[in-house]
């Protein structure tokens, strides 16, 4: 046990060479680089590659399980808490997941895809946030537009909704709009007119189903971030959609992104589920896949 007088030397020392000017000396397991103008990125290391168990007993069935899962898994520990590198990956991914939900779709992507702009009942993104109900809902104005804009009774509407990620929307909806239009051309399915709606939840596609009364509605919409990513799409599909119809109504296809279903491998697929749609006249529960 270090004595008092002990301590009382140590802290003379530390602050004689503070007086000094003397830098302090460098902490063990620094996370700065020698080169501070280059900083490791975290977030590119693929955590299914990554063990950081010393010493394991069997590594190569620990890699293997980690390919199966996004989870988590052989992060080890520093005592009784994660590793800083761990800690420090664990809160990056939570700000992608964060910048995903608050951010908004940029306008320039919407135009990209000649896709107009109408909004839910939500004022901004703090009350699309703290009101679900209120994004399930169109506006006065949106309904208003979309009667003038939208072919009326099509046999498939399609819209994208931001939903709880816009950077999921960015990263997927364009080219999953393109293959799924392009996979309805291939089945003679006209589509009616697309469009984009700016704080949107997925129950709205019942208050689109019922102005428009489309006989498949299709919504994309970005989905709530996880840890895994931020950029995971789902598509809601409906026949004859209304607000009176159960959620057992709803046919859904998710983890649309990179690391999960490929965006135009997706539409292509959506696509034929639809037609499946207008030939059964179902979806959801009473849908025969």
């Amino acid at each position: 046990m270090i004595s008092e007088d002990k301590i009382k030397q140590i802290i003379q020392e530390v602050m004689g060479d503070m007086e000094a000017g003397k830098p302090a000396p460098a902490a063990s397991g620094s996370l700065t680089s020698p080169d501070t103008d280059t900083l490791t990125d975290l977030t590119a290391v693929d955590l299914k590659t990554e063990l950081l168990v010393p010493d394991a007993a069997n590594p190569e069935m620990y890699l293997k399980l980690k390919k199966t899962t996004p989870a988590r898994v052989g992060i080890w520990r520093s005592g009784p808490r994660p590793l800083t590198r761990s800690l420090l990956r664990f809160r990056a991914d939570h700000a992608v997941a964060q910048d995903a939900v608050f951010s908004n779709v940029a306008d320039e992507f919407v135009q990209s895809l000649g896709l107009e702009t109408v909004v839910s009942c939500c004022k901004d993104k703090d009350e699309f946030l703290t009101r679900p109900d209120l994004g399930r809902k169109l506006s006065p104005e949106a309904r208003t537009r979309l009667k003038e804009i939208c072919k009326p009774n099509a046999r498939v509407q399609i819209f994208i909704a931001d939903g709880l990620s816009s950077t999921a929307v960015e990263a997927n909806a364009g080219d999953a709009f393109k293959s799924i239009v392009q996979g309805l051309k291939g089945y003679g399915i006209d589509a009616g007119t697309p469009f984009f709606l700016k704080y949107g939840r997925v129950p709205s596609m019942d208050a689109v189903g019922e102005l428009l009364t489309p006989e498949v509605t299709v919504l994309l919409i970005g989905e709530r971030p996880g840890l895994a990513t931020g950029e995971s799409m789902s598509c809601y599909m409906a026949y004859k959609a209304s607000t009176t119809m159960p959620e057992a109504n709803r046919t859904v296809i998710s983890n649309i992104h990179k690391g999960g279903t490929p965006a135009v491998e997706a539409g292509a697929h959506i696509a034929e589920v639809v037609k499946k749609m207008l030939d059964q006249k179902a979806s959801g529960l009473e849908l025969k896949l």
